[in-house]
């Protein structure tokens, strides 16, 4: 980064001088609590995530130099202020996909075509755009998820929320814009699937679980390649009788 781009030495001190703002605004906050979901609280801990990071960012652009606090990321939900009942729920839900193997999809999507009479002559599946369109058409996505590697789609980041609502909504209300209007306070629950938790999992591995695990994988292949003898010797003398 060149000298012209990097924040001053007085933007900094700011930087860091708001961040002892939120942090006792944060302890105000905390100390003053009305119960477990106080906004109040959920409020100022935002302010000081948000503190604590324009620091950290101006810290190291001017002094290559890091803070040792770790910001939560933004996927944290705040407090549910739904309905303790709800009468009504929406699932939303999300699946990344990456196409992997192009022929793979458009031949999937031939065998739908070369099936279905009634479809017209064109023939979509000659691209990747026409062949999704077919694939997501015919089968739902939950058999998607569970078959994507016979589409030729690698697996990304999926995840799923079951919001509150009070009562069901009108039919046809919200098909033009599905997500909009989502309101975070009235997530009941969500899971997030991530090959960035794998990450972690992996990166606490050290080199003997490594050796370990490449053993048992020999021990494994021996036995397999033993079982698989036996009983090829097995119909070769059936065979001779």
């Amino acid at each position: 980064m060149s000298d012209a781009a990097q924040p001053t030495a007085a933007e900094v001190r700011a930087a860091a001088e708001a961040v002892k703002t939120a942090l006792d605004r944060h302890l105000a906050a905390v100390e003053r609590r009305s119960g477990e979901e106080d906004p109040a609280v959920y409020d100022a801990f935002n302010e000081l995530a948000a503190a604590a990071e324009a620091y950290d960012e101006l810290l190291y652009d001017r002094y290559d130099e890091v803070t040792p606090f770790e910001i939560p990321g933004e996927d944290t939900l705040p407090p549910y202020t739904g309905p303790e009942e709800p009468s009504a729920l929406s699932v939303l839900i999300r699946r990344d996909y990456a196409v992997a193997e192009p022929q793979r999809l458009m031949a999937q999507a031939r065998r739908v075509e070369e099936v279905d009479e009634e479809r017209p002559g064109v023939e979509a599946s000659g691209t990747v755009h026409g062949a999704l369109g077919l694939l997501f058409g015919e089968f739902e996505p939950d058999e998607i998820a569970s078959r994507h590697k016979e589409f030729g789609l690698e697996e990304g980041d999926s995840t799923l929320w079951v919001t509150a609502a009070d009562e069901s909504a009108d039919p046809g209300e919200w098909l033009e814009a599905p997500f909009e209007q989502v309101d975070p306070q009235r997530v009941v629950c969500r899971f997030d699937v991530s090959a960035v938790f794998d990450e972690d999992f992996d990166d606490d591995l050290d080199d003997d679980d490594e050796e370990d695990g490449a053993s048992a994988l020999a021990e494994l292949d021996e036995d397999l390649d033993t079982d698989l003898d036996e009983d090829g010797e097995s119909a070769r003398l059936e065979a001779d009788r």
